[in-house]
């Protein structure tokens, strides 16, 4: 029997856009697998490489975007790194009330075992140069899939500004990622989006990172994390 797709009436929201990307494990899930748990066919399209795939989607008329995009191991073919991104530029639809933005980007990376075996001068070092790892591996695999995407582009951008923000706040004060572990995380000024937190855990050989920016965040966002 021919499946049959639908277009939805309304957005999907967070916790159903997210179901794929907790869906992959890292380690666990092949390409195959990926593919499946990522993929809306009725509102999203799918751009993919040799070593990553990405699932895309947006309503222009409230100005939202979202994508997952999961990369590989390339001799083992699972999960090595995965992303969720979900970005709103709301304008309002009265005048007495102020647009509406917010962000969030989630992701999970195994890392290599020079990361593990590298000597730092101290824990906050460490989590540091883990952070610059992380945005490396964000452009590298945007790159990889999003050379002809403006959409992927955009959210990459997103992604590197609000990365960099959280750095040279670090470089400034290195004491600072310690917090980056707390269970409020980092604080931290956006230029365009407001305020934002950052959390960074990292649990044997996988990094950890959410990240929340704008007060809208906390509207769209259900109170609880889907394992």
């Amino acid at each position: 029997m021919a499946r049959k797709f639908f277009t939805p009436k309304k957005l999907p929201d967070y916790q159903e856009l997210s179901v794929g990307y907790y869906q992959t494990k890292l380690k666990e899930s092949s390409s195959a697998d990926v593919v499946v748990a990522i993929q809306r066919p009725e509102d999203e399209l799918l751009s993919q490489s040799r070593s990553v795939v990405a699932s895309l989607g947006r309503k222009k008329k409230d100005r939202q975007i979202w994508f997952n995009m999961v990369a590989f191991d390339e001799n083992q073919l699972t999960a090595r790194r995965k992303y969720f991104l979900f970005v709103v530029d709301e304008k309002p639809k009265f005048l007495s009330i102020a647009s509406t933005r917010g962000l969030v980007f989630n992701s999970e990376m195994v890392l290599e075992r020079e990361m593990l075996g590298e000597p730092y001068a101290n824990e906050n070092a460490r989590r540091i140069a883990i952070l610059k790892w992380v945005l490396e591996n964000v452009r590298k695999d945007i790159d990889e899939v999003g050379s002809d995407n403006k959409m992927l582009a955009i959210s990459g951008m997103l992604i590197n500004q609000t990365l960099e923000t959280v750095l040279r706040k670090l470089d400034e004060s290195p004491v600072l990622a310690s917090k980056l572990s707390d269970a409020g995380g980092l604080d931290f000024d956006h230029i365009t989006l407001g305020n934002g937190s950052i959390r960074m855990d990292v649990v044997g050989d996988i990094v950890k990172i959410e990240t929340e920016l704008g007060p809208l965040v906390y509207e769209f966002k259900d109170p609880f994390v889907l394992e």
